[in-house]
């Protein structure tokens, strides 16, 4: 059993397998266990409760609650949300969240993502640990007064929050496919849509959490082809696809071509600094060089952060940053309790769209510097001797920079590659990136050649 629970409790969050590791009894218990934390960090008394579409998840949700009250403290529940809605219930009633979802992963899975008052993560490192131990140690026994759960509609409250923070009053007609793979974009981007000047051409909004399409797993591109399709059988301006539990965007422009999330955090960026001149901005480790390029060309400060969001939100606020971008199609604002949204990310990307005269292809080719090799996994025996093996080749060369910060990033003058260990697997990830395509492939060809070797 305890091998069980240190299986279910990742690095950001909780996930596994539906009846056999996460069950009612395991997710009254984390639901104890997280009162507990809270009471612990005297965190407020009450806490707000969001589910996705998984059949599974409401009546996870109500044994946690159970949990919860359990030990005296009270439970809003707010129902079906996407998880930036929850982010957004917890920043704006200032209170700690518990969002049931297993994001992107199939349909026997679920899990819990958890946040302290206004949105702050809790991670392995911010608290995760502590919630695992007392899930393990069992129940207090001692005797309680009951808390009260209520329910509460969050949905318009969420779309006015929004739509305060991108204008889009002024904004050209609009024909937009969204592809929601049966995940819960389908009931918030109805309730967004509604309130633009956009033709909505909806795919896959039925809630379904066995996911009868595709995978509600958009970074993964044959779940975005039935998207593409629609982009230009429709002659549509905007193709948006989102995971299960919709707090990640992925954008496809009017030539059906996918969208590098690296081009979309450049946008993003200018947009913003142009808001907030001079402001700092975060972006992950194997984000596109270009990034930082567009972040100083606009008089911003760029700070590179480790891959993994817990890093990325600590970083906002050390630096005050209005911003964070991730090449894994997670955009964090500091308006949104530095939370990520996906539906944040795509009104950034419908406003530019809507207040140019240019296409979608026209505005992000200014941010398309570079050929990107995508992150390439490999499976290695001993991760760290063939990274040593790729670091010794390379470190070597005149005019390489080398660092450390999440694995071994190598810099040359037009490329540079990341290659770091998964935390759960025998696995190097590399990315590569360079000015031409004939660069990139023959880096990615010799670097992979030494690793597999």
């Amino acid at each position: 059993m305890a091998q069980q629970i240190a299986d279910i409790f990742k690095a950001y969050d909780i996930r596994g397998l539906v009846d056999t590791e996460i069950t009612p009894d395991f997710t009254f218990a984390t639901g104890v266990a997280f009162a507990r934390f809270l009471q612990q960090e005297r965190e407020p008394a009450t806490i707000v409760i969001g589910e996705d579409m998984r059949p599974s998840s409401p009546g996870l949700a109500e044994a946690f609650s159970a949990g919860v009250t359990s030990l005296g403290m009270d439970v809003i529940r707010i129902g079906l949300a996407s998880t930036d809605m929850l982010y957004f219930a917890s920043g704006k009633l200032g209170l700690p969240g518990a969002m049931f979802t297993a994001s992107h992963n199939p349909a026997e899975y679920n899990g819990i993502k958890l946040c302290l008052s206004s949105a702050r993560p809790v991670g392995k490192e911010s608290g995760l640990l502590t919630i695992e131990n007392f899930v393990r140690q069992g129940s207090p026994l001692e005797i309680r007064s009951v808390g009260v759960e209520t329910k509460r509609d969050m949905l318009e409250e969420y779309v006015d929050h929004l739509l305060k923070l991108v204008d889009l009053s002024e904004i050209r007609p609009l024909k937009i496919v969204v592809d929601a793979g049966n995940g819960m974009a389908g009931h918030t981007a109805p309730a967004i849509f509604a309130r633009l000047n956009c033709e909505l051409i909806p795919m896959y909004f039925e809630l379904d959490g066995s996911f009868p399409n595709h995978e509600a797993n958009p970074i993964d591109e044959k779940n975005i082809r039935d998207l593409q399709k629609a982009v230009l059988k429709h002659h549509a301006d905007l193709g948006l696809a989102f995971d299960g539990d919709a707090d990640r965007c992925f954008i496809v422009d009017e030539k059906a071509n996918a969208i590098n999330p690296s081009d979309l955090t450049a946008l993003i960026a200018d947009r913003e600094l142009k808001k907030h001149p001079g402001a700092t901005i975060i972006y992950n480790l194997i984000s596109s060089r270009a990034v930082l390029e567009v972040i100083e060309e606009n008089g911003g400060v760029g700070v590179r952060s480790r891959v993994g969001h817990s890093y990325i939100k600590k970083m906002m606020a050390q630096s005050n940053a209005i911003f964070g971008g991730e090449h894994s199609g997670h955009f964090y604002f500091d308006e949104f309790w530095r939370a990520d949204s996906g539906a944040l990310a795509a009104l950034h990307a419908i406003a530019a769209l809507g207040e140019s005269k240019k296409s979608m292809s026209e505005i992000l080719k200014p941010y398309q510097r570079y050929v990107l090799s995508g992150e390439i996994n490999s499976k290695v025996a001993d991760t760290a001797a063939a990274t040593a093996l790729v670091e010794q080749k390379y470190g070597s060369q005149e005019g390489v920079s080398i660092d450390h910060l999440d694995g071994l990033t190598v810099n040359g003058d037009t490329w540079w590659f990341n290659l770091r260990p998964s935390n759960t697997e025998p696995l190097l990830r590399l990315n590569v990136e360079a000015k031409t395509a004939v660069r990139m492939q023959g880096l990615r060809d010799e670097i992979l050649a030494l690793i597999r070797g």
